[in-house]
């Protein structure tokens, strides 16, 4: 594999640390700025935001322009973003600082899986973009735990600081690894956008948004669940949010193999075990031993759904692979602010520590009925009628029906 993949991997590690550390520093933010906990949520929601208007919006932008400069001029408004969160005065600056630092997340996403497959040979697209999308896992086993042990000690700016070096090394990384990499060859935005007319196509992205939203109300308040409700001390988050990335690793591989064989049943199961796990954490959190099983279960039936619907989404757009890609993105930090917002919602209202959690197994629930009436839509469609082969060149038909395939975008979530 070349070196550029991991120029690029570096980068999808500081994105994935800036965005789930921010998760396990809640109290500690909260506390430094006088804000209520609730309230320290919303700068979840805010970089979420960001990643929702800044997917399509930077696509667009960079249409037609060469994915190495696009790479490494959001690769550089990610480490600005972060520096300016580290300086923030206040919560309201703070807050203004995340959405920023969200908005080249989606788009850096879309256009490296892209630029990650056309590394290497066409037999290694899947692993090439899997190589990238690695250090968005290995974010949530290594840099989230260690993000947050830092800010619990020298404080939740910090870890920004940290997280601005790691991404300013990948911005380098990129300028100097990555090779010139011509622009798209695309027939231009307007053409990409007739794929979001399918119906099923907003069906997926709905699944996202609603189904996905449940792990995200547990997730955000996960580290004073775990402390004022499991017994945990605030030193030992740290190992159980490593708990955490190690399910999100095994589902993810897990998504992945179940989604080659059997695409729709996958994206129905995760979601149905996702909002009964979430459910039952709400009882099993009130123990330590009990709590970390749970954990490693919610990251392994919350990250077993990526897979399956980042592919599920490519599949119903197949015309606009990087404007696709940059979406999907978009719609699971828009799962993500929704998540936090209404796991919040129900903080507020009163009903305790584990009541995000139940919140979590609504929307997953609503994910589950979204994706089986899509199921259904889908299997009611009629199939268009292959054409009849031309008698005089039968021979010819056979590259024009492989054409699609060798042209499918490879795509992966991590």
């Amino acid at each position: 594999m070349p070196l550029a993949l991991l120029a690029l991997a570096v980068t999808a590690f500081a994105i994935g640390t800036t965005e789930f550390a921010a998760m396990g520093l809640l109290p500690q933010v909260a506390d430094d700025l006088h804000v209520s906990i609730p309230q320290a949520g919303w700068l979840i929601s805010a970089y979420a935001l960001g990643v929702v208007i800044g997917a399509p919006l930077l696509t667009a932008l960079a249409s037609g322009r060469p994915r190495k400069a696009v790479l490494v001029a959001l690769a550089g408004l990610f480490a600005t973003g972060n520096l300016l969160c580290a300086l923030a005065p206040d919560f309201w600056t703070l807050a203004a600082a995340r959405l920023i630092t969200g908005l080249p997340h989606g788009a850096f996403f879309g256009a490296g899986a892209v630029a990650a497959a056309e590394l290497v040979a066409p037999h290694r697209r899947a692993r090439a973009v899997a190589v990238m999308f690695s250090g968005l896992t290995i974010a949530n086993i290594v840099g989230v735990p260690a993000a947050t042990l830092l800010g619990q000690h020298l404080g939740w700016r910090a870890t920004m600081l940290v997280v601005v070096l790691i991404a300013a090394a990948g911005t380098l990384a990129i300028a100097r690894l990555v090779p010139s990499l011509p622009s798209p060859g695309q027939a231009g935005l307007r053409h990409e956008l007739r794929a979001f007319r399918d119906g099923q196509l907003w069906l997926a992205l709905a699944t996202v948004v609603f189904g996905c939203g449940g792990f995200f109300a547990c997730y955000s308040y996960i580290a004073p669940l775990l402390t004022e409700v499991s017994g945990y001390a605030t030193g030992s988050v740290t190992l159980v949010l490593a708990l955490f990335g190690v399910g999100m690793t095994i589902g993810n591989v897990i998504g992945g193999f179940a989604a080659d064989r059997a695409l729709r049943p996958t994206v129905c199961a995760a979601f149905v075990l996702l909002a009964a796990t979430l459910a039952l954490f709400a009882v099993t959190s009130h123990a330590r031993w009990s709590a970390a099983v749970t954990v490693v279960l919610i990251g392994l039936f919350g990250f077993a759904i990526v897979p399956a619907v980042q592919t599920l989404v490519l599949q119903k757009a197949r015309s606009a692979p990087t404007l696709a890609s940059a979406t999907v993105q978009g719609a699971f930090n828009l799962a993500n602010a929704q998540g936090a917002y209404f796991g919040g919602l129900a903080l507020d209202a009163g009903f305790g520590w584990t009541a995000p959690t139940l919140v979590g197994a609504v929307l997953a629930a609503s994910g589950a009925l979204i994706a089986v009436l899509a199921w259904a839509a889908d299997r009611r469609r009629p199939v268009p009628a292959a054409p009849e082969p031309a008698a005089t060149a039968p021979a010819a038909a056979a590259p024009a029906a492989a054409a699609p395939v060798a042209a499918a975008p490879v795509g992966v979530q991590g």
